[in-house]
C-alpha cells in the first residue's frame, strides 16, 4: 500500500514536445531579479504592461453587458451582433464564401478548435519556421507531426514556397501561416500568399492564416488576408481583439471559415460540435466587438504612429551592434535579428538576462534555419528603455566578437 501510495504520475507523453519559450524563458529573469538586477522586459507581446491602453468605447460596451446581466452563456458561435460584425469585417477584407463564424476565447481557442477538429494522429500540419510556439504545442497534444518549413531571412521572412513543396505529402491536412509573422515582424507579399491557396487548392488541405496582427502595419503597406485570393481554397482566418484593440486579458478571438460550402460542410460541423462541448466564450467582452471593429478607430492611428517609431529606434539599435543584422518589420511589434556569434542563442540569452537584466528570447524558442542563431525582441517598451537595452545587449555580444 506504502509503494502505490509513492509511486509518482506519470504524465501523458503528448506532453513531451510542449514548450513556450516565451514564457519559459521567465524562469532565468526572476533569478536576475532576485540577485538585484534592474530589469528590463522585451520578452512579452503585451501591450497593456507598456502603458498602452484600449479605446474607452469598447470598455463601455462591455460594462454595460456587464450591469444589464449578460453574464450567463452565450451561444456556442458567440452573440449574434458578434458573430455579425466579424463577417462583415471579413468580407470588408475581400473574403468571400464565408461557411462559419465562431468566437473564442481567445485567438488560440479558434486556432485549437480548429486543429482538432482536423487533424488525427500521425497526420502532419506545415508550420513557419520561425514562428509562434502555439501551433507545435497543440500539435504535440494532438500526436500529429509539425512538419516546418522555412521562412527566408534574405527574402525579407517570406515563406519558402519550394521548401513547402518539398514538405507537402497525403498525410498534409493544413498549413499555417502567419501574417504578419511573429516572431518576425514580416509582412508576406501577395505572390507568396496566391502561391500558398495554389497549392491549398492543388493538395486539398486547409490554410490557417493567423492574421491577428493585420492591422499593425507600418510605412503605409497593405495587408492582404489570404482567404480574399480565392473563393475555392479553404482557409480559416484567425483575429481577435488582443492585439489591436489593446485587451489581450479579455481573451476574445474567432475563427472566419471560408470556402467552397459542399467541401467544408462536415468540417465546419466538427468545429461547431467543439465549440457546444466547451459552451462559449467570455459572454459579456463580446459586446465589444462591434465597437472594435466598426467604432472609432482612432486609437490604430496612435498605436501605429508609436510602434513604427520604436520600430525604427529597434532596427537603428540592433544593426549598429557589431555581429547583429536585422530585417526590418513591416507589421505586428516584434524583431528577430540575426546573431553571428559561436555559442547557442540560449546560452547568449541567459547571459544577456544574467548580465544585463534584458529579458529577451532565444530563436532557438521559434525555430531557425540549423546553423543560424536569433533572438525576438518586443519592441513595446518606451523608447528610452528600447536604447538603454540595445546598448547592454551589445555589451554581451562584443564578449563573443
Amino acid at each position: 500500500m506504502s509503494a502505490a501510495k509513492n509511486k509518482r504520475i506519470v504524465p501523458a507523453t503528448r506532453t513531451d514536445g510542449i514548450k513556450y519559450a516565451i514564457r519559459d524563458i521567465l524562469t532565468i529573469a526572476n533569478e536576475a531579479k532576485a540577485a538585484g538586477k534592474e530589469m528590463l522586459y522585451l520578452n512579452i507581446g503585451d501591450p497593456n504592461i507598456f502603458g498602452f491602453a484600449p479605446p474607452r468605447h469598447i470598455l463601455d460596451d462591455t460594462y454595460q453587458a456587464m450591469l444589464q446581466n449578460r453574464l450567463g452563456y452565450s451561444d456556442s458561435d458567440g452573440i449574434e451582433e458578434a458573430v455579425a460584425a466579424v463577417r462583415r469585417s471579413a468580407q470588408r477584407k475581400g473574403i468571400s464564401g464565408i461557411q462559419h463564424t465562431y468566437i473564442t476565447s481567445g485567438c488560440s481557442e479558434a486556432i485549437d478548435l480548429g486543429l482538432s477538429a482536423l487533424v488525427n494522429p500521425g497526420e502532419n500540419v506545415l508550420t513557419p519556421t520561425p514562428g509562434y510556439p502555439l501551433y507545435t504545442a497543440i500539435l504535440s497534444k494532438l500526436d500529429a507531426e509539425n512538419r516546418p518549413y522555412y521562412l527566408d531571412e534574405a527574402n525579407g521572412w517570406t515563406p519558402d514556397i519550394e521548401d513547402i513543396k518539398s514538405k507537402i505529402d497525403e498525410k498534409t491536412r493544413a498549413l499555417v501561416l502567419i501574417n504578419p509573422n511573429n516572431p518576425t515582424g514580416s509582412l508576406y507579399p501577395k505572390e507568396s500568399l496566391q502561391a500558398v491557396v495554389d497549392l491549398a487548392i492543388e493538395h486539398n488541405f486547409v490554410i490557417f492564416s493567423d492574421e491577428i496582427y493585420d492591422k499593425l502595419i507600418f510605412d503605409g503597406k497593405e495587408h492582404i488576408s489570404t482567404a480574399a485570393l480565392s473563393s475555392e481554397a479553404p482557409v480559416i482566418t484567425f483575429n481577435g481583439l488582443s492585439k489591436s484593440y489593446v485587451v489581450p486579458g479579455f481573451r476574445i478571438g474567432w475563427g472566419v471559415v471560408s470556402g467552397p460550402a459542399e467541401m467544408l460542410e462536415d468540417y465546419c460541423e466538427a468545429i461547431r460540435k467543439m465549440e457546444r462541448a466547451r459552451l462559449s466564450a467570455n459572454h459579456p467582452q463580446q459586446y465589444a466587438i462591434k465597437g472594435a471593429l466598426e467604432g472609432d478607430q482612432s486609437n490604430l492611428h496612435e498605436l501605429i504612429e508609436t510602434l513604427q517609431r520604436r520600430r525604427d529606434i529597434t532596427i537603428d539599435g540592433l544593426n549598429a551592434i557589431d555581429g547583429i543584422s536585422c530585417v526590418k518589420p513591416e507589421g505586428a511589434f516584434y524583431a528577430f535579428p540575426r546573431v553571428d556569434v559561436q555559442v547557442p542563442d540560449d546560452q547568449l540569452v541567459t547571459e544577456i538576462i544574467r548580465e544585463t537584466g534584458v529579458v529577451i528570447v532565444p530563436g532557438s524558442g521559434f525555430g531557425q534555419r540549423p546553423g543560424t542563431r536569433h533572438f525576438r525582441v518586443v519592441f513595446l517598451p518606451p523608447d528610452d528603455v528600447l536604447a538603454r537595452a540595445f546598448d547592454l545587449i551589445a555589451t554581451i555580444v562584443k564578449k563573443y566578437r
